[in-house]
């Protein structure tokens, strides 16, 4: 048996070239379409912490939203932190700051400040329950 043979490729053939953009009759050049946005027209962001509580202000999200904001606003029927959507959906830190810029600026959401509790609890509170469980 004889071993298979290797045949010679030749050069590949040149892809035909590009219409310009002046040659589509405009006369001056486009800009390219932006296939995302990084952030609002005015480059402005939303002052999020990972501990910022965010709760939805309507119960369905519209259908202009777009996939990512329609799943955020599901999630957001009860108060989440912004560390927990971006873990739940998969998202860093910065496209949830861009997602939840947008839905504030349209009144989708609301963010609130985590509620901070005490802390020390107060000593005479513990002495009172050992008290209690003392005299059982």
């Amino acid at each position: 048996m004889t071993p298979p043979q290797r045949q010679r490729r030749g050069p590949a053939p040149e892809p035909p070239p590009r219409p310009s953009q002046e040659s589509e009759g405009e006369g001056e050049a486009r800009n390219p379409e932006r296939m995302y946005v990084v952030a609002g027209p005015d480059g402005e962001r939303a002052e999020l912490d990972l501990v910022t509580l965010i709760v939805a202000r309507v119960a369905d999200p519209p259908p202009s939203a777009s996939p990512e904001q329609a799943a955020l606003l599901r999630l957001c029927a009860a108060p989440l932190s912004v560390a927990e959507l971006s873990a739940y959906l998969h998202l860093p830190f910065s496209a949830m700051g861009v997602l939840l810029t947008e839905l504030l600026t349209a009144e989708l959401v609301q963010a609130r400040a985590p509620i901070v509790r005490q802390s020390r609890t107060d000593r005479s509170l513990l002495e009172a329950v050992m008290n209690g469980l003392q005299r059982l």
